[in-house]
């Protein structure tokens, strides 16, 4: 018998998912927590095996909640169980220990693939889930893949221009004059076409260079 614990503050969820659930006997609903405290209380009482968890609480960031729960038991499977479909949240969801990530208009199939899969130690991400982080990836990726390829000494000057420095600054850090400094900078400004040293940094960090 696996235990479920239920983590949202609407009853019509739990009720959803009850009955979803009424035929599968192997499964049962161990409680239902509406609150970040209330769960942390329950864990050592109920002892579940199962967690959904919403990522939206009334006390509580549901991606914290989540990596406190990891933090006390390494082992209980948590499912994201939100109507939040962000690459951001669901990539940080997973990172705090999440197991898998379904969003609330799912149909009771996926539930209990759902379910099934992160049983037997896999990762699950709802079908919009998935494509919504294969967006970001392909995003990203394509960013990394256009970005202007610079050289060792023009990455340095880029980064000193970063952290605030001046031309001549650098150039009595790297050991070089003034001119040479000057000369990297314009290549800079041209590779990431800009016209000021402000507009220079957004795009670099836009393609990941800084």
């Amino acid at each position: 018998m696996i235990n479920l614990l239920i983590v949202d503050d609407h009853p019509l969820v739990g009720d959803g998912i009850a009955t979803m659930l009424k035929d599968e006997s192997w499964l049962r609903i161990c409680g239902v927590c509406k609150t970040g405290r209330e769960t942390l209380e329950a864990l050592p009482l109920l002892q579940p095996q199962l967690i959904f968890l919403d990522i939206s609480l009334p006390d509580t960031d549901g991606l914290e909640l989540c990596s406190r729960i990891r933090q006390s038991d390494k082992e209980v499977k948590i499912i994201g169980l939100t109507s939040t479909n962000e690459a951001g949240i669901i990539g940080q969801f997973l990172a705090r220990g999440g197991n898998g990530y379904l969003l609330k208009n799912m149909e009771r199939g996926e539930l209990l693939e759902a379910i099934g899969d992160v049983l037997n130690g896999r990762i699950y991400l709802s079908r919009a889930a998935n494509q919504k982080m294969l967006e970001q990836y392909q995003s990203v990726s394509h960013a990394i893949k256009s970005a202007p390829v610079l050289t060792r000494r023009e990455k340095e000057i880029l980064q000193l221009l970063h952290e605030g420095l001046s031309g001549p600054q650098i150039a009595d850090k790297l050991s070089l004059s003034p001119y040479t400094v000057e000369t990297h900078r314009k290549n800079l400004m041209q590779k990431l076409q800009a016209n000021t040293t402000q507009q220079l940094l957004k795009i670099a960090q836009e393609y990941k260079l800084l």
